[in-house]
């Protein structure tokens, strides 16, 4: 009798035969998804890296499909290669102007380092938890230091460049890579009346009107008192090279004021004085 009439005789032998190649074939064939890449596990350490992610590369030409293994002594860890998020929930944070404000804040990463983000943090769920945790760290450190007014103009976007920076510095020890950093709102706490959060705002631009009034009449002061002083020079030079003519333009100033000043609102200028008075001495030629 052949060895397959004694296998195909007996069924029972066939099917543990073919279970016993089954088990064998599904612990040595891995399937790598084209979205994922797998790290090859030896012995506790990294042996490879298939289809790991690399910029503008061509789908399907990266390495994914069928991998095989040692049964029993290799295992595979999957890390995705598409874009993933972080998202921060309800993150209260207190800008300079003294506002508490709950923000809502999510980022977009990717993994391009596999082998060190499982030598660093070993897994997914615990990389999002990191780059979570650093995402609420940095949004603090970076709003601390703006107003509440900086973060409704332009100067916003300036806020997620350096919150992404920040992050993205820190994402790179774990082989990922930020790619977007948004705030999806950024509002005052539940049951904050917003006329006291008005009244608040109006107090501080009345405070910085205040201020900026006083400079300006610090600043004018000191234009003025300049000012007089190089008029108080000009007429001091402009005594000094010909006092008698000096002298007769003073007087004429002082007839006009006291003669006609308020001649045009019908003010009475009636003023007695002697001829030989010394105040008149300009009219009698002196």
């Amino acid at each position: 009798m052949s060895f397959f009439d004694n296998l195909f005789g007996r069924p029972l032998r066939l099917i543990f035969i073919l279970l016993a190649a089954l088990v064998v074939l599904a612990t040595t064939l891995v399937i790598i998804p084209e979205d994922k890449q797998a790290i090859v596990i030896r012995y506790g350490q990294i042996n490879s890296v298939v289809n790991k992610y690399h910029a503008n590369e061509r789908f399907g030409s990266a390495g994914a499909g069928l991998l095989a293994r040692i049964p029993f002594i290799d295992s595979v860890v999957f890390f995705d290669k598409r874009i993933l998020g972080a998202n921060m929930q309800n993150e209260r944070v207190l800008t300079t102007d003294q506002y508490l404000l709950e923000v809502d804040a999510f980022a977009r990463f990717r993994i391009t380092d596999p082998a060190r983000t499982y030598t660093s943090i070993r897994s997914e769920e615990n990389l999002k938890g990191q780059l979570t945790s650093i995402l609420g760290s940095s949004l603090r450190n970076e709003l601390g230091k703006r107003s509440f007014a900086s973060l409704l103009s332009a100067e916003r976007g300036n806020v997620m460049t350096n919150i992404q920076n920040a992050l993205n510095r820190e994402a790179r020890r774990y082989g990922a890579e930020v790619i977007d950093v948004r705030i999806k709102r950024a509002d005052l706490p539940a049951g904050t009346p917003l006329d006291a959060a008005f009244a608040r705002m109006r107090s501080a631009r009345e405070q910085e009107s205040v201020s900026i009034r006083a400079l300006g009449q610090k600043e004018a002061q000191i234009i003025r008192g300049n000012a007089d002083a190089e008029a108080a020079r000009i007429y001091a030079e402009s005594y000094g090279k010909d006092a008698q003519f000096y002298d007769f333009y003073r007087a004429m100033q002082s007839y006009r004021q006291t003669f006609l000043g308020d001649a045009s609102k019908g003010a009475d200028n009636s003023i007695i004085l002697s001829p030989n008075s010394d105040y008149l001495r300009r009219f009698r030629g002196d």
